[in-house]
């Protein structure tokens, strides 16, 4: 038994002795440099300085289906309602009225657009984003969250922006 417990015990030195005292030196072969990722800010126009969200672009009328959009004077309330109820139900997770969210806030968006851009963000999400600059520079913008494509309708396009004209 005496035996035993001693060789126990002068392993245990013997591996407390191997694990310890040994100091590791950093190689000089290698060497990591990162370079700093370039702050780009192409949502904001160099010249002006302004974002995207805040552009004023009243010419635009973006890519998609719609080419055309004549709004009367006074607001459809019935449209508007129903637009709404469509926004409400496929808009609000990423858009909020007054305040910035995943996507840029809806209200006052027609003192800064077309109405056919509007729609055709609405309805075509993924060619503006190819090939209109200023849905790019939103993307940008916004953290590189695309807009989802909702499948909504023209009609249904077209009550959400009249909805849209009833937010100051």
């Amino acid at each position: 038994m005496k035996t035993t417990t001693a060789l126990v015990s002068l392993f245990s030195i013997l591996l407390l002795m191997s694990c310890g005292g040994k100091e590791e030196k950093p190689s000089e072969d290698f060497s990591l440099k990162r370079q700093k990722a370039a702050t780009e800010t192409p949502a904001t126009t160099a010249a002006s300085g302004t974002k995207a969200s805040e552009r004023v672009d009243l010419t635009n009328k973006g890519v998609g289906p719609v080419t055309n959009v004549t709004l009367p004077e006074a607001i459809d309330t019935d449209m508007a309602a129903q637009g709404e109820a469509v926004y409400n139900q496929m808009c609000l997770a990423c858009h909020r009225v007054g305040k910035r969210f995943i996507g840029p806030a809806p209200n006052g968006i027609l003192e800064r657009r077309t109405p056919e851009w509007v729609m055709n963000m609405i309805l075509n999400p993924e060619g503006m984003v190819k090939e209109d600059p200023l849905a790019r520079d939103l993307l940008l913008e916004f953290n590189g969250s695309p807009m989802a494509n909702q499948g909504l309708t023209e009609d249904q396009a077209r009550a959400v922006l009249e909805y849209f004209r009833t937010l100051k």
